[in-house]
């Protein structure tokens, strides 16, 4: 356990002048998946998760696109992303280091049911995505180094079930999505046609086809919609479903044909542009 010194002497510690991830997972949390890490000129390719992204910057700035809209963010600030939400990260000035937790949405829920009494009717979201509050960012911060330390199991659940807890006391909601318009039907149309074929090397004649629009406003709409082209989606997917992959034990080479990847350095390359370590990383974890 760290006493207060330590945390202040860990925040005030320079940022490496050397690159670095540590990825895992939390049984615990249900599988969460955790990082850390040092970026000095590691980009972020646009992406989604199937899970929320949560995290804090400890030192350094990163600039982020989160639904289309650009922000710097450094110490102080808070990463809250929802699933399905496409953002990217790139370091600003020296680069940065940061924690970051993928809580699922069963846990989410779960642990929303466990602090109200009731079930969750609706979908737990963010209302922000980049709020500032370095009070609970700096909590945030402790309850990951004590999982990332593995001290005494009560210390670290305890601390981390407060911070997500508190995050969404915070800054979260239950939302009930409006009725979609026809465009958008059109449009989520095309994004489930390439999620479900993800394996397949799908055109944008067959795509618009699908969506009952033309070319062009296809790429319009969908840009508008999801904020990423329907190939950057499509190599998203392929991602999301590689990691699936891997955490059954899958080789990389063998993910990256059944993924549609051209060869396993295409998969490798965009597998660390979009989760910040590589195959053989996540897979270890």
């Amino acid at each position: 356990m760290h006493s207060v010194s330590q945390e202040h002497a860990l925040n005030a510690m320079p940022i490496a002048e050397a690159e670095s991830t540590r990825f895992w997972r939390e049984e615990r949390f249900g599988g969460m998946e955790c990082l850390s890490a040092t970026f000095l000129t590691h980009e972020y390719a646009p992406h989604a998760h199937d899970t929320y992204s949560i995290g804090a910057i400890e030192h350094g700035a990163q600039i982020s696109t989160i639904k289309g809209s650009r922000e710097s963010t450094g110490p102080g600030s808070l990463y809250l992303i929802n699933p399905g939400e496409v953002h990217d990260g790139a370091p600003a000035g020296s680069g940065y280091r940061y924690r970051m937790i993928y809580p699922d949405a069963t846990l989410m829920r779960s642990v929303l049911e466990d602090v109200t009494g009731r079930a969750v009717n609706g979908t737990p979201a963010f209302r922000t995505h980049l709020p500032v509050d370095p009070e609970m960012a700096r909590t945030f911060q402790i309850a990951h180094r004590r999982l990332e330390a593995n001290v005494g199991l009560l210390e670290a659940d305890e601390t981390m079930f407060s911070v997500l807890v508190g995050l969404f006391r915070r800054h979260g909601e239950t939302i009930v999505l409006p009725p979609e318009t026809r465009e958008q039907s059109a449009v989520r149309h095309a994004r489930d046609y390439l999620a479900e074929n993800y394996e397949c090397d799908i055109g944008l004649e067959e795509l618009a086809r699908i969506a009952g629009l033309s070319r062009a406003h296809l790429i319009r709409a969908f840009r508008k919609e999801f904020h990423i082209t329907p190939h950057a989606f499509l190599t998203d997917v392929r991602i999301r479903q590689a990691r699936r992959l891997l955490r059954a034990g899958a080789p990389p080479a063998t993910i990256a044909m059944e993924c549609g990847f051209a060869d396993q350095a295409h998969f490798t390359r965009h597998f660390k542009a979009r989760t910040g370590v590589t195959p053989g990383q996540y897979r270890a974890a």
